[in-house]
């Protein structure tokens, strides 16, 4: 077990989601309720179907023949203790309760639950700032400032997930994630300007400012204090549009501080640019790229969360020994973990 997975639990040592095995015995172990749902069988019965997890993962879990009543004990968002056994299903694995029972909140160490950045959001975040100084446009200097002062947004952009489950799914993933594709950025469009960029016909200012404010909505979309789930904000508005509403509102103010109209045609492009991150209308794109910025944004983004997903499944996946994953759905395949090549590196802690 890798030696931060201990971190933060009490003496006793639990079982970790990333080290279950099919066919493993569970007697007596807290998860916390990701999500639930009572279905019903071919033949008319009914089961729970639920996502349970820890700070190291999620556990696909069935309760067989359940009843109404049990499905109503269990705390969507909250915690269960239970007993059961894991096996293995179509390719994957799940947990098959056999009892269970509520835990409240405050006989439980929160820290075994919320999966966390390894890395330092203090240092990420003067690391984004420090990039994003670099912008030599005046006017998206100007209005970016609005977004990097607002304190109430800063604080959540240094803890806020980049998702609930895919990728960069934990406290402080946003922030790490939007670091990372900057940084991506700069290595193709010039570290300190323009003068060395790959492409000098793309603006780099552009292509900055869009990465920092793509993903910015999720600061609103997602709640996060014991699990990760969708507000009413996010259900209903979602972080793409809510990031393009904050553009124009930053820009309303910074008019009216300085008395002069801001450029139109940056406004719309920047606009743009994260109404089409997500590339296609398939994935929630309200916009496909028109612009040489926009498909730049949108590749670098996915380029990030693709490698990230790829990544932690390896490190992650309970059989160390196994040549494959198990199926992941958000790729659409299994991933190879062999590391023929001998380059990737661990951390010194595992």
């Amino acid at each position: 077990m890798p030696a931060q997975s201990a971190k933060g639990s009490d003496a006793k040592s639990r079982l970790w989601v990333e080290n279950l095995m099919p066919g493993q015995r569970i007697d007596d172990e807290i998860f916390l309720v990701n999500k639930k749902d009572l279905r019903s069988t071919s033949s008319g019965g009914l089961y729970i179907h639920m996502i349970l997890s820890d700070r190291t993962g999620q556990l696909l879990t069935r309760l067989w023949q359940a009843t109404q009543q049990q499905y109503e004990t269990i705390p969507d968002g909250g915690f269960i203790r239970v007993r059961g056994r894991t096996e293995s299903y179509k390719g994957a694995m799940q947990f098959i309760v056999e009892g269970m029972r509520p835990v409240p909140q405050n006989e439980i160490n929160l820290g075994d639950f919320i999966p966390r950045t390894k890395y330092d959001t203090e240092d990420m975040w003067q690391k984004v700032l420090a990039i994003l100084n670099t912008i030599e446009n005046k006017d998206l200097r100007t209005l970016l400032k609005r977004f990097v002062d607002d304190k109430a947004l800063v604080e959540k952009i240094k803890v806020a997930p980049a998702a609930v489950s895919l990728h960069h799914a934990y406290v402080g993933g946003l922030l790490e994630h939007t670091l990372s594709v900057l940084q991506l950025a700069c290595k193709i469009f010039g570290q300190e300007d323009a003068s060395t960029s790959q492409y000098p016909e793309v603006s780099r200012d552009l292509v900055l400012a869009g990465i920092f404010l793509h993903d910015l909505g999720k600061t609103s979309e997602f709640t996060f204090e014991t699990n990760f789930t969708y507000t009413d904000s996010g259900q209903l508005v979602g972080h793409i549009v809510q990031a393009a509403i904050w553009i124009d509102q930053k820009i309303a103010d910074v008019e009216a501080e300085t008395k002069q109209p801001f450029p139109g045609d940056i406004q719309n492009v920047l606009t743009h640019i994260v109404l089409a991150h997500h590339g296609t209308y398939e994935f929630g794109s309200p916009r496909l790229p028109s612009i040489p910025e926009a498909v730049a944004v949108h590749y670098l983004d996915n380029l990030d969360a693709k490698l990230h997903i790829f990544l932690r499944q390896i490190d992650t996946d309970a059989d160390a020994e196994a040549r494959w994953t198990q199926f992941v759905p958000s790729i659409g395949t299994r991933v190879f973990k062999p590391d023929v090549m001998g380059i990737r590196k661990h951390d010194p802690a595992e």
